[in-house]
């Protein structure tokens, strides 16, 4: 599957958690269904050519947006250990404020 990453497009996480700011480290997508699935905390994740995303998490979940500017070359890199596809997830250079947009 083909994710186009934009540069002034909205960026998501999804916990379990509650929280104002995401730590270094943390993982977020432009791909607004898959941080909604991974706020599940799923041991197995998947999705199909369409972006029909399957998983087996259980718990509450949270859909977080980045709630300030992100610069793609200082602020975040791509996942290195991903198996997904190219721009599917990115991993935070520093912490980002956020705001929950939703329970999921």
């Amino acid at each position: 599957m083909k994710l186009e990453v934009k540069s002034d497009g909205a960026w998501y996480h999804g916990s379990n958690m509650l929280f104002t700011e995401l730590r270094t480290g943390s993982t977020i997508t432009q791909w607004k269904e898959l941080a909604e699935a991974f706020s599940h905390q799923p041991s197995m994740l998947c999705y199909d050519d369409d972006g029909v995303i399957e998983h087996n998490g259980k718990e509450k979940g949270y859909l977080y947006q980045i709630d300030e500017a992100v610069d793609m070359q200082n602020d975040i890199y791509r996942h290195p250990g991903t198996t997904m596809d190219e721009n599917a997830e990115f991993l935070t250079k520093r912490p980002l404020k956020v705001k929950m947009i939703g329970e999921c």
